[in-house]
């Protein structure tokens, strides 16, 4: 919102309103219709689809700055994925108009916000090409990195965002067996040590030679 004027800023500010949502909580669900924007605080959250079996598939992981709706707003449509607190998080909430507002307002901010959407684009648009030309232990490799990139790790250098197996599959496309094997090569291969669901790299650029 940095292209947005000092007087548009202080109205947004006295509009928005601050949520908190815990571990586990359902922030909107695929399908409805949302009368506002997310912006994550603190904490993270994760963006799932629900796949013809009616399984829970994650597409991707949002963390501090991250938006979370913008797209269903301008679009005017229902949400295509549902947005789950994967840790205790707290959003600030912009409702629908101030969003609206900007955008028949001001050139420059609506400007940014089509960067912003190009850029999503983008971003899957190298999904699926990383589905399509690398193998799965590839895939598997780069989103641990990711992880550790974008959302750091604990005090006892673990990946700070802890993922079920199931989860990581998920990501890159593959089943669970198979994630959960490439894992256990992984570890026996030095390139990450394990403590129940939580991973530490060892090695980064094993990983990254993969």
């Amino acid at each position: 919102m940095n292209s947005l004027t000092k007087e548009e800023l202080k109205h947004v500010s006295d509009c928005k309103k601050d949520k908190t949502y815990k571990k586990g909580d359902v922030i909107f669900n695929e399908g409805m219709i949302l009368n506002g924007v997310y912006c994550v605080r603190s904490g993270i959250c994760k963006l799932t689809k629900l796949n013809p079996n009616g399984n829970e598939q994650t597409v991707k992981l949002l963390g501090v700055g991250d938006l979370i709706g913008q797209r269903s707003i301008i679009s005017d449509e229902k949400t295509n994925l549902s947005a789950i607190a994967l840790n205790d998080i707290e959003l600030c909430f912009v409702p629908k108009q101030e969003i609206l507002n900007g955008l028949q307002n001001n050139r420059d901010f609506s400007l940014d916000v089509l960067k912003h959407l190009a850029h999503d684009l983008k971003d899957a648009e190298d999904d699926l090409i990383n589905m399509a030309q690398k193998s799965v232990k590839q895939r598997l490799a780069e989103t641990i990195l990711y992880i550790n990139t974008n959302f750091g790790v604990d005090n006892e250098d673990f990946l700070s965002v802890v993922l079920s197996r199931e989860d990581y599959a998920n990501i890159v496309g593959t089943a669970t067996e198979s994630a959960i094997r490439i894992l256990s090569q992984f570890k026996k291969e030095g390139l990450i040590s394990t403590e129940g669901k939580k991973i530490k790299i060892e090695d980064r650029q094993g990983l990254l030679n993969q």
